[in-house]
C-alpha cells in the first residue's frame, strides 16, 4: 500500500502506536543498546545504596545477571553478590517478576522478553571486614566498597554487574549524590546535572564495555584532590583522611618525585595520559578496612593504608605501594595472556606467569628506586634480602607456573604472597643474566619493552608459548633457568647470580627496625602481669643497646600513652612505623624503677644475613653491577 493514500486518522494512529511501544522497536534491543545503570547515594538506607539496571529489550526466553565472583588483580574469590539485598526484576508494568538466585553471585530471570529493569541494594564491604580479604573469604580492602555519610569508595564491580550475553555492551552510568560532595573518577565523565533545588548532582559516565566498569574506580564525599602533571601524564591524587591527619597536598611532592623517577626509568615505554590514585586512610577501628595495600587498574589504583602513619612512613609506603601499581602499565596492560584479555569474572582461568605480572612488577618497584637515586644500593640489597628470607618461609620448592595457574586452589592459594617475594627475585636473576649475556646492554626492562612492542594492550600472547618466545628473543641460558626454577621446583641458589655482579649473601651487620631484629620480635608478653617486655634480642639491636636498654625491661609508656594488654598491638604498631629521625619518649620499668628514654631515633643494626659486596669482586663484576643498578 502506498503511504500517500493513508487517511490522516490512520497516520496519527500509527504515530501514537510507535510512540507508546518504543520497547518493541528494533533500536531498543538489549544487544544493540548501552546498558543504563544508576547508583543513588542520596537514597542510602541502613548503609545500603540503591542500584538500577536497565538493559533494553530482550528477545530470548531467559537471562542471567551476575556480580563478579573474582576481579582482576586479586587472585582470590571475593563474591560481590554476597553484598546484594532485595534483588528485584520488574516488567514493563512495574510489577515484580520471578527471580531464581543460582548462587552467591548469579540470578536468572525467566520471561526475559517482559523484563524492563533490575533493582537491588548494595551493602559495603569495609565496615564488615575481619581481615580485609587476607586469608579470608572477603574482598581485599582496595577492591572493596565503602558507604558512609562522608565517604564512598565506588569500586564499581561491587555495585554494577553484567548479563552473560552483554559483557561487551557499552555502559551508561549515572551516580547521584549530594551537591557538596567532591567527585573523583577514573571513568570518562559525559555530563553533570544539578537538581532544581540545588541539593544534589547527577553525574553521567560512559564505559565502552563491562571491563571498563570494573577497571575505573571512583571516590565521592569529603575528599581532598590534587591534580598535577608528571611529564605528559596528568596525575589525579584523591585522599580521604577521616580525621584530617593527612592531605593530598602533603603527599603531592612524594608522588611527584616518585612518578617522575618512574617515567625516567621506563623511558619510551608507552604510558597513559592520565593516572588516578585513590587513597583511603583507615582509622583502624572495628568498622574500618583492615587489608592494607593497593589494587591496580590500567589507569588508576586504589590504596588503603593506616591513617595513624606519620608523614614520613606514609610517604615511604606510598612510594613502595603506588610505584608497584603504576608499573602494571607495563604488565599486564601492555603484555598479557589470553586469560587476562578475556577474563571470566565468574569462572576465571589464570595465566602461568604471575612471576611476570606481579614478580617483575614488584622488582621494578624496587629497582627504579636505586636506579633513580631514591634509595642507596645498600637499601636496595636489604629489600632484596628481605624477599629472600620471606620466600624461604613459604614453599620454595613449588613450581611457580603451576602455582600461578592454580592460584585459587589449595595448596597453591596459600603460596600466593610468594609472587611478591620469589617472583621479584626471579625478575632480579633474569635481569642479571641478561646483563651478563649482553655485556650490560640489555636487562629485563628492555625485554619487557620488546614484548610490549610485539603484543601491546590489544593483542594477548598464548600462555604456553611465552617462555619459548622469551628464550628465542634473548639467550639459550635462560632456558635452563626457566626449566629449573620457574617451571620446575628447584630452589634458586641466589649466590650463583649475585656472584656475577660481585655480591654474595653472608652474615654481617644489617639494618633493622625498632620492634624486630630482622624477622624476630624484640618483645615478649606476660598476660598475667599485663606487661610487655624486651627479650634477650635487644642486646643485638644497636639503637636500643645505645639507649642502655636491657633484657626484661618492661615497656610502661610510649609518648605518654600507657601500655596495657588491650593497646599493646597498637603501640607496637606505632613503634614499628618509626623511622630514623623520629622524636620518641619511652618509659621503661626496671627493678621497680622508671627509666625514661627521650631521644631521636637513629638507624638500627643487628647481626644477620644480608647481601654484601665481595671483598675480591673483579673489575668485570663491578662493571656489570654498575650496568645492572645504574644502566
Amino acid at each position: 500500500m502506498n503511504i500517500k493514500f493513508l487517511s490522516a486518522s490512520v497516520m496519527m494512529g500509527l504515530l501514537l502506536a510507535s510512540c507508546s511501544a518504543t520497547k518493541n522497536a528494533k533500536n531498543d534491543l538489549a544487544v544493540s543498546l548501552p546498558i543504563e545503570t544508576s547508583i543513588n547515594l542520596n537514597n542510602v538506607v541502613n548503609d545500603k545504596a540503591p542500584v538500577t539496571i536497565n538493559p533494553g529489550r530482550f528477545t530470548v526466553p531467559s537471562v542471567t545477571y551476575r556480580l563478579p565472583r573474582v576481579v582482576q588483580g586479586t587472585y582470590a574469590v571475593s563474591d560481590f553478590g554476597k553484598y546484594v539485598d532485595d534483588f528485584k526484576a520488574l516488567n514493563y508494568k512495574g510489577e515484580s517478576m520471578p527471580v531464581v538466585k543460582v548462587d552467591k553471585n548469579t540470578w536468572t530471570i525467566a520471561n526475559a522478553k517482559e523484563l524492563d529493569k533490575i533493582t537491588y541494594l548494595v551493602n559495603d564491604t569495609f565496615d564488615i571486614e575481619t581481615k580485609g580479604g587476607i586469608g579470608g573469604d572477603e574482598p581485599f580492602s582496595p577492591s572493596g566498597t565503602n558507604i558512609e555519610p562522608e565517604n564512598y569508595v565506588l569500586n564499581l564491580h561491587g555495585f554494577i554487574g553484567y548479563f552473560d550475553s552483554l559483557k561487551n555492551n557499552q555502559y551508561k552510568l549515572e551516580v547521584t549524590g549530594p551537591s557538596g560532595f567532591v567527585r573523583s573518577s577514573a571513568l570518562q565523565t559525559v555530563d553533570s546535572k544539578t537538581s532544581t533545588d540545588g541539593k544534589s548532582i547527577t553525574t553521567s559516565y560512559f564505559a565502552p564495555r563491562y571491563f571498563d566498569i570494573t577497571d575505573n574506580p571512583m571516590m565521592y564525599g569529603d575528599l581532598d584532590v590534587e591534580e598535577f602533571m608528571v611529564g605528559d601524564i596528568k596525575i589525579v591524587l584523591s585522599v580521604y583522611s577521616p580525621n584530617k591527619v593527612h592531605s593530598a597536598a602533603s603527599l603531592k611532592e612524594t608522588i611527584f618525585k616518585m612518578m617522575q623517577a618512574q617515567k625516567a626509568f621506563l623511558g619510551d615505554v608507552n604510558t597513559t595520559p592520565r593516572y588516578d590514585i585513590f587513597l583511603y586512610l583507615s582509622t583502624g577501628e572495628d568498622d574500618a578496612p583492615k587489608g592494607f595495600g593497593a589494587l591496580e587498574h590500567h589507569k588508576s589504583t586504589v590504596v588503603v593504608l593506616p591513617e595513624a602513619m606519620d608523614e614520613e612512613m606514609l610517604a615511604s609506603s606510598m612510594t613502595d605501594v603506588v610505584s608497584h601499581e603504576f608499573f602494571h602499565i607495563v604488565t599486564p596492560l601492555s603484555v598479557h595472556s589470553e586469560d587476562v584479555h578475556y577474563f571470566d569474572y565468574n569462572n576465571p582461568t589464570f595465566s602461568k606467569h604471575l612471576w611476570m605480572y606481579e614478580g617483575v612488577t614488584e622488582y621494578f618497584a624496587n629497582l627504579f628506586q636505586v636506579k633513580e637515586g631514591l634509595i642507596s644500593e645498600d637499601e636496595f640489597f636489604n629489600k632484596m634480602m628481605e624477599k629472600v628470607a620471606a620466600s624461604k618461609d613459604l614453599n620454595d620448592a613449588m613450581s611457580f607456573t603451576i602455582m600461578s595457574e592454580n592460584v585459587l586452589k589449595a595448596p597453591y592459594k596459600d603460596q600466593y604472597l610468594n609472587v611478591y617475594q620469589k617472583g621479584a627475585l626471579i625478575g632480579m636473576c633474569i635481569d642479571i643474566m641478561l646483563r651478563e649475556e649482553s655485556n650490560g646492554q640489555r636487562g629485563i626492562l628492555s625485554l619487557m619493552k620488546e614484548l610490549s612492542n610485539k603484543y601491546g594492550k590489544n593483542k594477548p600472547f598464548e600462555d604456553d608459548k611465552l617462555i619459548d618466545e622469551i628464550v628465542a628473543m634473548t639467550y639459550p641460558s635462560l632456558r635452563d633457568f626457566f626449566d629449573n626454577h620457574v617451571i620446575g621446583d628447584i630452589p634458586i641458589s641466589y649466590n650463583t647470580y649475585l656472584n656475577k655482579v660481585g655480591l654474595e649473601i653472608g652474615e654481617g651487620q644489617v639494618e633493622t627496625g625498632y620492634v624486630q631484629n630482622g624477622g624476630t620480635l624484640l618483645f615478649g608478653a606476660d598476660p598475667q602481669k599485663g606487661q610487655v617486655f624486651f627479650t634477650d634480642g635487644v642486646t643485638d639491636n644497636s639503637f636500643w643497646k645505645a639507649q642502655g636498654v636491657q633484657p626484661n625491661d618492661v615497656l610502661k609508656a610510649v609518648d605518654g600513652e600507657l601500655f596495657t594488654m588491650a593497646n599493646a598491638n597498637d603501640l607496637l604498631q606505632k613503634m614499628f612505623m618509626w623511622t630514623p629521625g623520629t622524636d620518641i619518649n619511652v618509659t621503661l620499668e626496671r627493678d621497680g624503677k622508671d627509666i625514661e628514654i627521650k631521644t631521636k631515633t637513629t638507624k638500627s643494626y643487628t647481626t644477620g644475613s644480608g647481601i654484601f659486596v665481595k671483598a675480591d669482586a673483579t673489575d668485570a663484576q663491578k662493571t656489570l653491577r654498575e650496568a645492572w643498578l645504574k644502566g
